[in-house]
């Protein structure tokens, strides 16, 4: 933590992040902390939309990173109408918010020196798409 960041450390925090935009998780992005903190070195950063969705991010979360061999510090108890959800990895600390309580606490601007990393959903390629979205029906 706050020195150099091992290849699989950084590319488990990008494979989350890049996880959390495929379950829809809002406006997901990486901090880059290595040279502001000396007690973490990334945020992953996700809004949700409910406390439900936010409960099934942190689980989808939980899983990608147990699967790259990372389990959390803490394992966090998240309350039916929780807002906010931390799961502190050492090396990352993963955040999963509601939009008002990331609108209220902005931690992109707390933490304005890092740098920033959107993370988006990743597009299926037009191939992927099934020949039975792409039937047309000409009865």
């Amino acid at each position: 933590m706050g020195g150099t960041v091992s290849i699989d450390v950084r590319k488990a925090v990008l494979g989350c992040a890049t996880v959390l935009a495929e379950h829809k998780g809002g406006q997901t992005i990486v901090l880059d902390l290595e040279k502001l903190s000396t007690w973490t070195d990334f945020f992953i950063v996700t809004s949700a939309t409910s406390s439900t969705h936010l409960r099934g991010l942190a689980r989808q979360a939980e899983e990608y990173l147990a699967s790259q061999g990372f389990s959390p510090l803490r394992k966090p108890r998240i309350a039916e109408d929780e807002a906010w959800c931390l799961i502190d990895f050492g090396d990352f600390v993963v955040h999963i918010m509601g939009a008002e309580a990331r609108a209220f606490y902005e931690l992109e601007k707390l933490w304005y020196g890092a740098v920033t990393i959107p993370v988006d959903a990743p597009t299926a390629p037009a191939a992927q798409v099934s020949q039975a979205d792409a039937r047309v029906t000409t009865d």
